[in-house]
């Protein structure tokens, strides 16, 4: 890349975010924390769902410290819908990090912020570019399309050891004037316009600079391998009321997916062996009376697939609950952090009684 060419894209990039910007909450502000909660939400979320959450969560934790010290549960209660719940235990880690070893600042080196629990190295150079004005890479997957069309990189972008090509690129292109309408023009144009398929060429302000759109090949780029067939598991889940109205919930593992969230007893019945009564009778030491079906849909995460199947049930006979089981009333469910497709599953009940 020569100079002149560096100079052209730098300035029609900027210019053209500076004028054409989206309206977003978090580019209101220049606080690293904020900046920080913001990146962590949109990572696998799309802009449109993550605004009413960020909002109401900036209001309820307007501070490292507020956030510090908040209980886990009510966290995951303000997070609960976003999906991906480790990024909010991470984000909560870091921040306390931070609040216990850095005075309640945030680091401006790429090599402190990244010690953090949770900052990987997009989150960090998105954090100092933007907060702090640190000319610093910040590579996504939205970056790594513009990049790979913009400048003809064909290495296959699902391979990790590809980034650091697209790291490389981005700190020999940034404008160390202004890296942080740099590199959010950079994810701007690949969400708006450079977009995954079909790219808005005709309104790109580097269309002029950009090799693949004069190679015709715009639509081929970037190269990905396509992941492998995710697993699929046949899960069925009852809620199941007692004779006091309440409700049965079990919490999961501390550990793992879906950690410390609340769910309706759960099964999975790969074959067809054993009914449900039979599996939560050994699984969960209570005798119960399926009841009516209640919904029935996929979950997609992003390595696995739950089918899900639900059902109404009564109690009728409890011998002695798992310690991870609890009865709650219907006002106390409320509380509870769930995870989106058993909200899917409360809600289709609460439809239902």
């Amino acid at each position: 890349m020569n100079e002149l060419y560096k100079t052209q894209v730098r300035n029609a990039l900027v210019s053209w975010f500076l004028e054409e910007k989206r309206d977003l909450p978090w580019r209101k502000t220049k606080d690293p924390y904020k900046i920080w909660v913001s990146e962590v939400m949109l990572q696998q979320t799309k802009v449109d769902t993550v605004i009413p959450y960020y909002e109401r969560f900036i209001a309820k934790y307007p501070s490292l410290e507020s956030l510090a010290h908040a209980k886990e549960e009510e966290l995951l209660k303000e997070w609960e819908g976003l999906g991906y719940y480790s990024r909010a235990r991470n984000l909560q880690a870091g921040v306390r990090e931070v609040v216990e070893s850095y005075g309640s600042v945030v680091p401006q080196t790429r090599k402190e912020i990244s010690a953090l629990k949770g900052v990987g190295p997009y989150t960090a150079g998105a954090v100092l570019s933007i907060a702090y004005g640190v000319p610093e890479h910040a590579v996504d997957g939205n970056v790594m399309r513009v990049l790979s069309r913009l400048l003809l990189i064909k290495e296959d972008i699902a391979k990790p050891k590809t980034k650091k090509i697209f790291e490389e690129a981005v700190m020999e292109l940034i404008d160390e004037d202004n890296p942080s309408a740099f590199n959010q023009g950079l994810m701007e144009l690949g969400a708006v316009i450079c977009t995954p398929t079909k790219p808005k060429c005709l309104l790109c302000p580097v269309r002029e600079y950009c090799t693949a759109f004069f190679e015709g090949m715009q639509d081929q780029l970037p190269i990905k391998t396509i992941n492998k067939k995710t697993k699929v598991h046949k899960m069925k889940a009852v809620v199941i009321k007692d004779e006091q109205g309440r409700i049965l919930l079990e919490k999961r593992p501390s550990k793992g997916l879906l950690a410390n969230m609340w769910q309706f007893p759960m099964v999975e019945l790969p074959t067809a062996t054993h009914t449900i009564e039979e599996v939560i009778e050994h699984d969960y030491e209570i005798d119960i009376v399926r009841g009516e079906e209640l919904i029935a849909f996929k979950h997609v995460f992003s390595h696995l697939v739950w089918e899900m199947e639900s059902f109404e049930g009564k109690l009728k006979l409890e011998k002695e609950l798992p310690t991870a089981c609890k009865w709650f009333t219907i006002d106390e469910i409320a509380n509870q952090p769930m995870p989106v497709p058993i909200l899917k599953i409360w809600n289709a009940w609460k439809e239902k009684n």
